[in-house]
């Protein structure tokens, strides 16, 4: 499966998951996993919340924030990798200057 990020649209995602700002994000899907690539402006958030269908991956490809999970701080930056564990509560912050963005994979629940 081939994806190509560069043909398709952003979305605007207020407030996500109670977060500051908007968080845009262009999206593909497998039958088990969302392929996400991430761009959280500058003072924008993805709001705290437990990661409850499997493990979140964060591939931070530009710019500078900071994850918090499970109450632990982790700096972002380029060419690092955010896994925050399937049951944990996280949050990711851009308080860099410019925008932070991320190459994220996540489980879709199964039901």
């Amino acid at each position: 499966m081939l994806i190509d990020f560069s043909t398709s649209e952003w979305t605007e995602i207020p407030h996500m998951n109670g977060g500051e700002g908007s968080v845009l994000a262009k999206m593909a899907m497998t039958e088990s996993t969302r392929i996400i690539l991430t761009r959280i402006p500058p003072g924008s958030s993805i709001g705290k919340h437990i990661q409850s269908s499997g493990d979140d991956v964060n591939y931070v490809l530009e710019g500078k924030g900071k994850a918090i999970c499970d109450g632990k701080e982790e700096i972002l930056f380029p060419g690092v990798c955010h896994v925050c564990p399937k049951g944990s509560e996280h949050s990711i912050v851009n308080d860099g200057d410019t925008d932070l963005i991320l190459f994220t994979t996540v489980p879709i629940a199964k039901i």
